[in-house]
């Protein structure tokens, strides 16, 4: 490792945790250079973003599992498994640049662990570098092409305690994200097909079904959107992702859209459902009540949030087709 940073989120910093990287032309993290102080990211409308404080309970319990996976890593620094974990647990917490460079550590030392390349990938969305996310994920698939498909343990588990889903979905989830938010609706296609091929569970088919049916029918592809739909019931048993279910089949026109909407919800799940309904009124033509709703969206916190992010993206677009 050839450089600390110096400046680092204040969970992190009372918890005594330093990660340390390569200089950004060498590990290719940013180390949040740049940015304002105490920012994680700019917004795609130029704003800065910052973390938003935890409920007391929720952040002392952050601070207990970092201090688990700080142990573990403290005892075994070259161990993947308890570098990801490091990374994963600062993550929760909203300190995605740190994250960001904990998983870029574990690169260095564990260059062809494809987990690591999916954890980073996915922390790049989360600060609004798409071109960073695509290029991790996609190296990420390259490592895992061909192998067995593992599951990935959760680390907020739901309420059955049933992990819902893989390494490889979640590569193939995050790599069609990354190119949706860019507006590359036909570059994201890949990705949604490898992922549907991994698929076993009915929580992985609604999630991937919801952003793949978008999709489609931002292209006008609107066979094919309604073909994804097809295998999506009412009676599915889904644990997690039961917005994206409820969604598919508002998609189908059995649930009313306005029994949906809800952009006040502090929930990313509620976020992503309020993103599927204004995206419904997008594509059905009409653009100003979607752009309207977007707007309400981004009134709302959680900003992390995939609804929250590619409710930013759309009107970012809007805005540039607009002129500004």
């Amino acid at each position: 490792m050839k450089r600390c940073r110096t400046k680092l989120g204040a969970l992190a910093l009372a918890l005594g945790f330093a990660a340390c990287a390569e200089p950004a032309d060498e590990a290719g993290t940013s180390g949040g250079d740049g940015l304002p102080e105490g920012a994680e990211a700019i917004s795609l409308l130029g704003e800065p973003l910052y973390p938003s404080p935890a409920a007391a309970e929720v952040a002392a319990q952050q601070a207990r599992d970092i201090d688990v996976a700080r142990a573990d890593y403290d005892a075994n620094p070259d161990d993947a498994d308890a570098i990801i974990w490091l990374g994963r647990r600062v993550g929760y917490t909203g300190a995605f640049r740190d994250a960001i460079e904990i998983f870029s550590e574990g690169i260095e030392k564990h260059p062809g662990d494809g987990r690591m390349y999916r954890h980073r990938g996915h922390r790049w969305i989360s600060v609004r570098e798409f071109d960073r996310a695509i290029e991790d994920l996609s190296h990420a698939a390259d490592l895992v092409r061909g192998e067995e498909d593992e599951v990935e343990p959760d680390g907020q588990p739901n309420a059955r305690g049933i992990p819902t889903s893989t390494l490889q979905s979640n590569i193939h989830y995050h790599l069609a994200l990354a190119r949706y938010l860019q507006g590359d609706f036909e570059g994201a296609l890949p990705s949604y097909e490898n992922y549907r091929a991994v698929t076993t569970n009915p929580d992985q088919l609604v999630a991937i079904s919801h952003w793949w049916y978008m999709a489609l029918r931002r292209l006008g592809r609107d066979a094919e959107a309604a073909a994804v739909l097809e295998p999506v019931t009412a009676d599915l048993d889904v644990i997690e992702n039961t917005s994206y279910h409820r969604l598919l089949l508002m998609y189908k026109g059995e649930l009313d859209a306005d029994d949906l909407w809800d952009p006040a919800s502090g929930d990313p799940a509620g976020v992503a459902v309020a993103y599927g309904v204004a995206t419904w009124h997008l594509y059905n033509g009409r653009e100003a009540q979607a752009a309207e709703m977007y707007r309400r969206i981004l009134d709302g916190s959680g900003w992390a949030g995939f609804g929250y992010i590619a409710s930013e993206a759309e009107i970012a677009r809007l805005e540039a087709g607009a002129g500004g």
